[in-house]
């Protein structure tokens, strides 16, 4: 891989991981996967950090699936294929559990394990002209149970199975319909959206973000009732110096200025 391939930018409160292959339609390598729980470890780190994007480099590509050329070597067989499948759930994991907030940012292409990263982030805002696919049944691979999951999640299981089955691509129209992305903004608009609403996550309480994701991602995965943990969270938010400034800052009638990182 070159060390151009993935990129990842920091710039005030916010991260950004770019997917750099521009030529290739930001297809992922092997390596790129590889590099991506390293990346989201220096995020999760780095107390400056409050949110992270993931983008393709320009408006070209998020990411048009995998690098099909590398799988007649790296995926050959079922042993390679291990590994490399060991990989991409790494990469994928690593972006769906770290404890703070991700934006996918796509434009274009978002395909295969493009779209499979872009799942991972919390939030997906897409441009007008991007299409969204992810097509194993073209291929003849299995994706695995937690990727999988993401999708269901999001679209439900008819949907899951007419994406995944039918391998067939679908338009940002589609997408937002049945929930795929969040928010569709113009090619020109994309960036600056994403970016603002990004900035609008970092001014809000840290502890409350947080502990909102983590709280939502206990209920997909089937919890539906407190336990000592999430009752935890909930009372130790009323200790924190951000919920005392969120109060009397709403009294005052003016902007919190929240401080936890």
């Amino acid at each position: 891989m070159s060390k151009q391939d993935i990129l990842l930018e920091k710039k005030g409160e916010i991260a950004t991981i770019i997917l750099n292959r521009a030529e290739k339609r930001n297809a992922l390598t092997h390596e790129m996967w590889k590099a991506i729980p390293s990346l989201i470890e220096d995020v999760e780190n780095d107390p400056n950090i409050k949110v992270l994007i993931v983008r393709g480099a320009d408006q070209t590509a998020f990411a048009a699936g995998a690098d099909i050329s590398e799988f007649k070597t790296l995926r050959a067989d079922s042993k390679g294929a291990k590994i490399y499948n060991d990989a991409t759930h790494k990469a994928e994991r690593a972006i769906a559990l770290m404890s703070k907030p991700s934006i996918a940012m796509v434009q274009t292409w978002c395909i295969g394990g493009g779209c499979e990263i872009a799942l991972a982030c919390d939030f997906r805002f897409a441009d007008t002209n991007s299409k969204f696919g992810i097509t194993p049944a073209n291929l003849g691979l299995v994706y695995s149970l937690t990727a999988t999951k993401q999708l269901v999640d999001l679209v439900g299981p008819s949907q899951a199975k007419y994406i995944l089955l039918s391998g067939k691509h679908v338009d940002v129209n589609h997408a937002l319909r049945i929930g795929l992305v969040d928010q569709v903004f113009s090619p020109e608009e994309i960036q600056e959206e994403t970016y603002n609403f990004a900035e609008t996550l970092c001014k809000k309480a840290q502890f409350t973000v947080r502990s909102m994701k983590e709280i939502i991602g206990l209920i997909t995965s089937g919890q539906t009732e407190d336990d000592e943990y999430t009752e935890n969270l909930r009372t130790s938010s009323f200790d924190t110096t951000d919920y005392k400034e969120g109060v009397q800052a709403f009294l005052d009638k003016r902007k919190p200025q929240f401080t936890y990182s």
